[in-house]
């Protein structure tokens, strides 16, 4: 469990990053922390490894205080996900995700094995394993990004914006392969992203960020939805303008099209998994 407890940063130059911000991530589930730029998640989420040493208040996981850990340490300890995957160029595949392993004293053997098993696990072709990240696509990297952050099987996984910089079908696969490994591996995960739909998709609790770090709402996603706290919350989600307001209109051949306010069609619900009364949303 990890816990934020009245945190928060201050700059040199007097930005307030964060202001007093408290909030407890559950063990084994997906915490993510959504607001526009400069809304201080990314501050909140390298709290957590010390990138970032909090002005004021602490953050603890499992009720010991970071900041009374090494920092090497503790980062070693943590996955890390970024934007742009920050593989080393010069390295291979296989000995990148082997990296933390190999630094934490895991033989080179055992822990090119443990890199090749992760491939898998994420769904990459073991023939990569000997390419540079250059010679991959964005998708592959992230992925080898993702790989190399359960590398030494850490309790956490701190994502950064990690799927932000590849194209949306790509986007899309790799949350639903995110998804799949959150349901089989159990970690706890903190996850930044300013995406309202990756965030509906992803989180079991979501926290929407005012500007300073500040709390405007925690739920999960369907209370989120269902009952915005106020008029910031819901526009943000797109719900006052109507964004998220959905209709279903009968499909030939069986099931309904799904469509937004303006008509525009979103996907098809099977009967199945509907049924007739799967009417038209107000």
């Amino acid at each position: 469990m990890i816990e934020f407890r009245q945190v928060s940063k201050t700059y040199s130059d007097g930005t307030a990053a964060v202001e007093d911000f408290s909030l407890t991530v559950p063990s084994h589930t997906t915490t993510v922390l959504l607001g526009s730029s400069g809304c201080g998640k990314t501050t909140l989420l390298r709290m957590v490894n010390r990138m970032v040493e909090p002005t004021a208040g602490s953050v603890r996981i499992d009720d010991v205080d970071v900041g009374t850990v090494r920092p090497v340490a503790l980062r070693r300890s943590i996955g890390y996900v970024m934007q742009n995957s920050g593989l080393m160029p010069h390295r291979r595949v296989v000995e990148d995700i082997a990296t933390v392993p190999r630094l934490n004293g895991v033989p080179r053997a055992e822990a090119r094995r443990r890199a090749m098993e992760l491939m898998e696990v994420v769904g990459l072709d073991p023939q990569l394993a000997r390419r540079h990240p250059g010679q991959l696509s964005g998708g592959q990297q992230q992925r080898v990004g993702v790989a190399r952050a359960l590398a030494d099987d850490p309790n956490i996984l701190l994502m950064d914006e990690p799927f932000g910089a590849v194209d949306p079908l790509v986007r899309l696969e790799l949350q639903r392969e995110l998804r799949r490994l959150q349901d089989d591996l159990r970690k706890t995960i903190v996850f930044v992203t300013h995406d309202i739909d990756e965030a509906l998709a992803l989180g079991d609790q979501i926290v929407v960020l005012r500007p300073g770090g500040r709390t405007a709402q925690t739920g999960t996603p369907r209370e989120l939805v269902e009952a915005p706290a106020d008029d910031f919350v819901s526009r943000f989600l797109g719900l006052g303008a109507g964004r998220r307001k959905l209709r279903a209109a009968p499909r030939p051949g069986g099931g309904q099209v799904v469509t937004d306010d303006a008509g525009r069609p979103l996907g098809v619900l099977d009967d199945a998994d509907g049924g007739p009364s799967a009417g038209a949303g107000e």
